[in-house]
């Protein structure tokens, strides 16, 4: 019991009400899964609201009450880079990509997983390209899962009122929000992701809303010049000016790199599949206003959140140290708000993180058993034996992800980092150009695909010791232009896809027109 036994009760009754509520849309869903199309996809038959709230809820997990905040405490409004190259992204993600990978993954052998979709594209006999999505898939991922456990770990710490530097309690903490999301992964499958990340994608903008004007009003003799006054928390010999300057003490690289988090998005598995699941093409203008708005409310508020919090805390004599920045949305709501709404706040904390993280292990699961399991193992398996196994995958890259997650230094900034850029890189060139060029072959699309993986691995985890200089630009760059040039080159190099290939894509194409 000691775990929660400094718990706050009405802050642990909110969380229990929500996770209550979660857990039940899971069980109602957990009947309505009566084949894999309804696991995975939910059917095709999502509504504008639901595909455009699941699929930004998804897309910004316990980063944006966390990362993007503690980042911004830091630094100031320099990482609004990122949040204005990941506004594009959604942008030019709905505007390029929902539409046509809508129609294409239905004409293309009404594909249910992204994977399949690669492989149908080219009519191919072989699985190879699902394959190596696969393993790309498991292994990205699994560290993007990770942080999310590490999130919960950290929010779990602080509700309970665990001190840190308690080893058994701290994980503890990351397995008991490892649990949370699993459970209602594993018995609902998509459908019971999409409308519980309706929910929890209303939850995360409400409350990242209301916290910045919370904050304005409770610091005392808040003034513009009170920001303009707050230094940079930076390294020693560090420059601590240019808190409120887009770009003071911003280099053109940390600039671009900031930006180029816009690419992610166009290779994100767990944000294509709502594109895929979206009921039909004439839905998808709604969706995408309704998603932008949400964004673009969201992300400012994020480093509002940072840059308000910052001042509030300074004003109270409060300074977070390093491993406790990416608390600033936590710490100022547990001060702020009276016990049971502050709790309501924490469970958008909470929402953010599980909206991401049971998109993540849904689609992880659906490629290990879809384009692994039935291709490699066992082909002659029923869709009812499928969804069990897929549920078993669930479990199984939970428990590893939550092993993953146990290291109390990781940071979520720097763990969602690596596998945007590591998606980006692999899958974005090959989504994009399956749409639009005729000429793309699969052994192009195969290339590109590892060609990403691979720079982007070398470029986060060897670089650093070897060229630290170089390294510094963001890993999504150099992974995209390389797998850009090798899918091109090897695509021109090979023959030109079969004909039935080129019928396809021009019927998908004709399609997509022809919707409006």
């Amino acid at each position: 019991m000691g775990f929660f036994a400094n718990a706050d009760i009405p802050v642990l009754i909110a969380f229990v009400i929500y996770l209550g509520l979660m857990l039940g849309i899971g069980f109602y869903f957990s009947n309505k899964s009566k084949k894999m199309s309804d696991y995975f996809l939910a059917g095709r038959s999502l509504g504008s609201w639901v595909t455009a709230m699941s699929a930004q809820a998804s897309d910004m997990s316990g980063w944006l009450l966390m990362g993007l905040p503690g980042a911004a405490y830091a630094t100031g409004l320099g990482n609004y880079w990122i949040a204005i190259g990941l506004a594009a992204g959604t942008i030019l993600n709905w505007i390029f990509v929902a539409k046509p990978l809508r129609r294409f993954t239905e004409v293309c052998g009404d594909s249910i997983t992204i994977p399949q979709y690669l492989q149908n594209r080219f009519k191919a006999d072989s699985p190879l390209v699902r394959m190596v999505c696969a393993v790309v898939i498991f292994v990205f991922f699994l560290v993007y899962t990770t942080s999310a456990f590490v999130s919960g770990g950290k929010l779990f710490q602080v509700v309970f009122n665990v001190d840190s530097s308690n080893e058994v309690y701290s994980k503890a903490a990351v397995i008991l929000s490892a649990l949370i999301i699993v459970t209602y992964t594993f018995f609902g499958g998509f459908s019971a992701v999409a409308w519980t990340d309706f929910v929890q994608g209303l939850l995360m903008v409400i409350t990242i809303v209301a916290l910045p004007i919370a904050l304005i009003s409770n610091t005392p003799d808040f003034s513009a010049d009170m920001l303009y006054s707050i230094p940079k928390i930076v390294g020693e010999g560090g420059d601590t000016s240019g808190y409120m300057s887009l770009t003071s003490g911003m280099s053109a690289v940390e600039i671009i790199s900031n930006l180029a988090w816009c690419f992610g998005y166009f290779g994100m598995p767990h944000i294509l599949v709502r594109f895929m699941a979206i009921k039909d093409t004439k839905s998808v203008k709604k969706s995408a206003i309704i998603a932008v708005v949400w964004v673009l409310i969201s992300l400012t508020a994020a480093v509002l959140v940072g840059v308000l919090g910052r001042a509030y805390l300074d004003s109270q004599s409060v300074v977070l140290g390093d491993a406790d920045m990416e608390l600033i949305f936590i710490t100022t709501v547990k001060r702020l708000f009276p016990s049971f709404l502050g709790g309501v706040f924490l469970s958008a904390v909470l929402a953010s993180i599980m909206s991401t993280a049971d998109s993540q292990l849904l689609v992880t699961a659906s490629a290990v058993v879809n384009d692994f399991y039935i291709l490699v193992v066992k082909k002659d398996v029923n869709e009812k034996k499928q969804m069990w196994i897929s549920r078993i995958a669930v479990i199984a890259v939970s428990v590893i992800a939550c092993i993953l997650a146990l290291n109390p230094n990781d940071s979520i900034m720097g763990i969602v980092s690596n596998a945007w850029a590591g998606f980006g890189a692999a899958f974005g060139p090959a989504i994009v150009l399956s749409l639009y060029w005729r000429r793309l072959t699969l052994k192009g699309t195969v290339s590109g695909i590892i060609g990403g993986a691979v720079t982007v691995l070398f470029w986060e985890y060897i670089l650093p010791s070897i060229a630290p200089g170089p390294a510094a630009l963001y890993s999504i760059i150099p992974g995209i232009l390389v797998s850009v040039i090798l899918t091109v080159v090897v695509s021109l190099a090979g023959k030109e896809p079969d004909k039935d290939v080129l019928i396809m894509f021009d019927k998908a194409r004709h399609e997509v027109k022809g919707v409006g």
